[in-house]
């Protein structure tokens, strides 16, 4: 880009628009009424700066503009010449110019044959407009001159040398410039003119002219010059440096040209196809521009020369040339990143996910830590939680929040190392791995990469460990060397933001968890799904059904009813499904004409996806002694379970059904035994059965300690546990409930089942505060040190007042 633009540049059209039509008042005869004292004809300029004393070619389309040309030259006025604030705007207002500008005569206006306007300004002196006038086809403004004194300080004197002698520096690294300007700038004896002039014919930006123009102070004013000019100044050695040093590199590319040349010819006798000298050029402009690293070029450049001593018919000849192309086609460069907007960010955030505070906050937190920090490392994350609760969906919206290129990578069943490191070139049909196909396929090296079911990783073997080849990907001291083996060389991944999700973490092998930040996604509560529903499953199933917003709705007490009865789990996928069969049902409706516009309330619900699926659990518990609720974590939520306890006569033993796992087993065995403690006789002449429904489904865990104690207890004593009340919590010979895990599944569980109050112990209080606020107001907690106040809250006695007989064991 040249930094000049000549004394005489072809014609600048400044107004655009292509050539109008005359057609302003005075054409069509109409009287123009004269100008007031003061005032002068105004015409806005798009992209034009006009200085006083410089001599300037403007070309004018707008009709407005040509009727105030026209009435100027007639009249012989001056026009008042102001920059707009915005080139593209056609109606220009007052308030869409600036307020200084400059006075200029027209010193030739010429109508071309094809209607364009142009004209030949004279620029006179600076002005200020101290308001606009209407009344005419044209602006019009009142006007008043802005004097810059001419005196010649020592300060003043010491600029104007220093910006004559920078003027001439940059005419000297112009290429082609005409030998006149020189001398025509080293002429000028005014301060004054020399600011407007070198200003006016820097090519720089209209608003950073128009910053001269308004700079009415002649020190200021040489000052701005001088810093602008001196930037120009650096810009200009700097691309003579680098024309000189592409002219020295052309010289040696000659010679190789002729060489590569006459090896063309002799290829061209040999009967060699030119296609593949055209694909081998190609190649190596793709490697020079890619922007490798220094070690990685180098062997792409090595790996080109053999490329090009071989035959096109050879079999490597095809391998390598893939090979090359991945390289390629990799990004290397470190591309800009956008300017980080916190804002932005977290509505992006609220707008795909209801809830989900505690990883909003983290990711909130990164890109505040990277807007003050752009080179730190990108945090690895492992988002842990049932199906349906929104992993995946949450990755994405990580990556619109962040500005980044998203991909996705399934590792659910993968068992072979090189699915992550990728194949050795030695075999047929090799590729890179998993992690580099993906960059590859987001085309940037910073882009958020979710490492899918991590959890489900196949077992080592002969192929290799899987898990063991993602501790390079996911260490943040590794990870920007790592090398994949199909492509033999170092790539940097320390820049991509790696998000894993899994189901549960027991199955992510120490050394591999170790590596990952893990944030739980629990389960949703029924009033966090009803606004989930309401938010985005609705929207996204009338979509998917061809329906829209005004022909289909659902109520709050439908979607309730969908989340209450026929739906059981801790994620919103099911939901979603429920949401869609309806809508399915509505869409026919439509279709047939049956209706307009169809509303689905709860009572509607029986005919369209029958009787409901789940009933409340309590309503399966009768008041009898013997039974008590249970509160269980599942890899898709928590769940209430039933612990049934009966006696019988027999030797003493205790019997355990229901698929039940050691711990648990051990679980009941040290309830029975505490139970025992708390009866005055004997129970050698009782068998006593204690079954966990559904036998089908394997159980086992240490939290049902508390549940089998009081199951015992209350079939010892004859007395019912209360049907609101669930507990959780593992016990001690000495009677002390001991911590769990899981909480808030177990609470959101209770919840979903009706349950009104939730024992738990008291050394797990801390972790309600990851309860949702909601769920907390509908429950009463009550938090165990040790069993006894645990039969005082679920079977209102006091522990003292239990007692057996042989009487009541018999009966």
């Amino acid at each position: 880009m040249s930094i000049w633009r000549g004394l005489k540049q072809a014609l600048i059209s400044d107004e655009g628009g292509g050539p109008v039509a005359a057609g302003g008042p005075d054409e069509r005869g109409a009287t123009l009424k004269p100008l007031p004292e003061g005032a002068m004809i105004i015409i806005p300029l798009r992209n034009t700066v006009l200085f006083p004393g410089v001599m300037s070619p403007l070309s004018i389309g707008r009709s407005g503009s040509v009727a105030a040309a026209q009435e100027a030259a007639r009249s012989e006025q001056s026009i008042c010449f102001l920059l707009q604030h915005d080139a593209e705007k056609n109606d220009v207002t007052p308030d869409d110019v600036h307020w200084v500008g400059t006075v200029g005569q027209v010193v030739r206006y010429v109508t071309a044959p094809d209607g364009a306007h142009h004209l030949i300004i004279q620029g006179q002196s600076r002005v200020r407009v101290l308001e606009f006038l209407d009344g005419w086809p044209f602006m019009v403004g009142r006007v008043a001159a802005v004097e810059s004194p001419e005196t010649m300080t020592p300060e003043i004197e010491a600029r104007f040398l220093q910006l004559k002698e920078r003027a001439a520096e940059a005419i000297q690294l112009l290429p082609n410039v005409n030998e006149e300007l020189a001398g025509a700038v080293q002429q000028i004896n005014s301060p004054v003119l020399l600011a407007d002039m070198v200003a006016n014919l820097m090519d720089v930006s209209a608003e950073d002219k128009q910053t001269v123009l308004e700079s009415f102070d002649i020190k200021q004013r040489l000052d701005l010059v001088l810093n602008i000019l001196g930037q120009r100044v650096e810009v200009l050695r700097l691309s003579r440096e680098i024309s000189d040093k592409t002219r020295k590199e052309f010289d040696e590319r000659q010679r190789e040209h002729v060489l590569r040349e006459q090896m063309r010819q002799i290829q061209k006798e040999l009967g060699e196809d030119e296609v593949s000298a055209a694909e081998i050029k190609e190649l190596k402009q793709s490697i020079e521009e890619a922007g490798m690293s220094e070690e990685t070029l180098k062997h792409a450049r090595k790996e080109l020369r053999r490329l090009e001593r071989m035959s096109d018919a050879s079999g490597e000849y095809s391998m390598l040339r893939t090979y090359l192309e991945w390289l390629t086609e990799l990004p290397w460069k470190d591309e800009p990143q956008e300017a980080i907007d916190l804002a932005e960010a977290r509505r992006i955030l609220d707008e795909d996910h209801h809830g989900l505070e505690k990883i909003k906050r983290r990711i909130l937190e990164y890109l505040a830590v990277r807007k003050l920090n752009p080179q730190g490392k990108s945090p690895i994350l492992c988002f842990v939680g049932p199906p349906g609760v929104g992993k995946t969906s949450l990755g994405q919206s990580i990556a619109r929040a962040t500005g980044r290129q998203f991909q996705r990578v399934a590792l659910g069943g993968t068992h072979d190392e090189a699915e992550i490191r990728g194949h050795r070139r030695t075999y047929i049909g090799a590729l890179p791995g998993n992690i580099i196909q993906a960059i590859r396929r987001a085309k940037s090296r910073a882009g958020v990469l979710m490492l899918d079911e991590i959890d489900k990783l196949g077992a080592g073997g002969f192929h290799g460990d899987p898990s063991s080849a993602l501790l390079e990907v996911l260490d943040p001291e590794q990870n920007a060397s790592f090398r994949d083996n199909y492509l033999g060389v170092d790539y940097d991944l320390s820049k991509v933001m790696f998000i894993a999700t899994a189901n549960v973490l027991d199955t992510i092998p120490g050394p591999l968890r170790d590596r990952m930040e893990v944030i739980q996604l629990q389960g949703y509560t029924e009033e966090e799904k009803l606004e989930i529903a309401k938010r985005y499953l609705i929207k996204r199933q009338l979509e998917a059904n061809g329906l829209k917003q005004e022909q289909a709705s659902l109520t709050d007490a439908a979607i309730r009813a969908l989340v209450s009865g026929y739906t059981r789990e801790a994620g919103v996928r099911n939901l979603e499904r429920e949401i869609g069969s309806v809508l399915r049902s509505v869409a026919m409706k439509i279709a047939e004409v049956k209706a307009e516009a169809v509303t689905v309330d709860a009572d509607d619900l029986h005919a369209i996806l029958g009787a409901r699926k789940f009933e409340n659990e309590l309503a399966q518990r009768s008041a009898v002694p013997g039974v008590a609720t249970g509160l269980a974590w599942t890899p898709v939520g928590g769940d209430i379970l039933f612990v049934e306890a009966s006696k019988v006569p027999g030797s003493g033993k205790l019997i355990l059904t229901g698929q039940l796992g050691d711990v648990m087993k051990e679980s009941a065995q040290a309830a029975l035994t505490l139970a025992k403690s708390y009866f005055d006789e004997s129970l050698g002449e009782v068998d006593l059965h204690v079954h966990v429904p559904a036998g089908a489904t394997p159980k086992d865990g240490p939290s049902a300690g508390t549940a089998m104690f009081l199951a015992l207890v209350s079939l010892l004593s004859g007395k019912p546990v209360r049907a609101d009340v669930a507990m959780t919590g593992e016990i001690s010979l000495r009677g002390l409930v001991l911590p769990i895990g899981g909480v808030k599944e177990k609470v959101l569980a209770a919840l979903r089942a009706g349950i009104k109050t939730v024992m738990v112990p008291r050394r797990n209080e801390k972790d309600l505060e990851d309860v949702p606020a909601s769920a907390r107001a509908n429950l009463e907690f009550v938090l165990l040190d040790n069993v006894a106040e645990a039969v005082r809250c679920a079977m209102d006695i006091d522990p003292g007042e239990l007692s057996t007989s042989k009487e009541e064991q018999a009966a």
